[in-house]
C-alpha cells in the first residue's frame, strides 16, 4: 500500500538508490572483514585487543584518515540498524514489536532490555570484525576471548560467509525470478 502511494520519484529513484546504498554498505563491510581476516592470518597485531597509549586526536584509527573514520561511523550505524531490524524480524522476537497506542509496560521493558543488550554488544561486535579499533572509554579489548585467534577468526569468517551467502541468495533469487518472468511470458 505504501509503495502504491509513493510518488514516481520515490519508486523510480528513491527505492533503487536506497537498495544500492544498502548493497554498497553490506559489500564494504564484507570487504573490510575479509581484509581483517587476511590481517589476522598475517599479523598478530590485528587481534582486537585494547589499544595501549593511543591518545584521542593524536593517532588516526583509520588507514584512510578522516574519510576512513567517517566510513567506520557509517558502517557502525548500518550494523546497528541491521542488527535491530534482524532482531525484530526473527520469528522468536516478532511478538516483541511495539504497537502504536497499545503496548503494555512489560513489552516496553522487554524492548528496552533488548535494545540495551544490542547496543552494548555493538562495540565488541565492530571491534571483533575489524571495522574499527576505537575503544572510547569502554576498553572492550580487555575481554579474554578477544585474544583467542580461533574465536576471532571463526567469528570473522562466519560473518563474511553468511553475509555473502545472504547477498548472493537475495540478489540471485531476484534475478532468477525476473528471468523466469521474462522468459515465461515469451514461451
Amino acid at each position: 500500500e505504501l509503495r502504491h502511494r509513493a510518488s514516481p520519484w520515490q519508486r523510480n529513484l528513491g527505492y533503487p538508490l536506497a537498495m544500492l546504498g544498502l548493497l554498497a554498505l553490506t559489500g564494504i563491510s564484507v570487504l573490510i572483514v575479509c581484509f581483517h581476516v587476511l590481517e589476522l592470518l598475517l599479523d598478530d597485531a590485528a587481534m582486537p585487543r585494547g589499544i595501549q597509549d593511543a591518545s584521542l586526536g593524536q593517532v588516526s584509527f583509520s588507514i584512510f584518515g578522516s574519510f576512513g573514520a567517517a566510513l567506520q561511523v557509517v558502517l557502525i550505524f548500518y550494523l546497528m540498524l541491521s542488527s535491530v531490524v534482524g532482531f525484530y524480524s526473527s520469528p522468536l522476537f516478532t511478538r516483541l514489536l511495539p504497537e502504536r497506542k497499545d503496548t503494555p509496560l512489560t513489552k516496553i521493558i522487554g524492548n528496552c532490555v533488548s535494545l540495551l543488550v544490542l547496543s552494548s554488544a555493538l562495540p565488541v561486535f565492530s571491534r571483533t570484525l575489524g571495522i574499527t579499533r576505537f575503544d572510547l572509554l569502554g576498553d572492550f579489548g580487555r575481554f579474554n576471548w578477544l585474544g583467542n585467534f580461533y574465536i576471532v577468526f571463526l567469528y570473522n569468517m562466519g560473518f563474511a560467509g553468511l553475509t555473502t551467502l545472504c547477498l548472493v541468495k537475495r540478489v540471485s533469487w531476484a534475478v532468477q525470478a525476473e528471468l523466469i518472468r521474462a522468459f515465461g511470458e515469451e514461451g
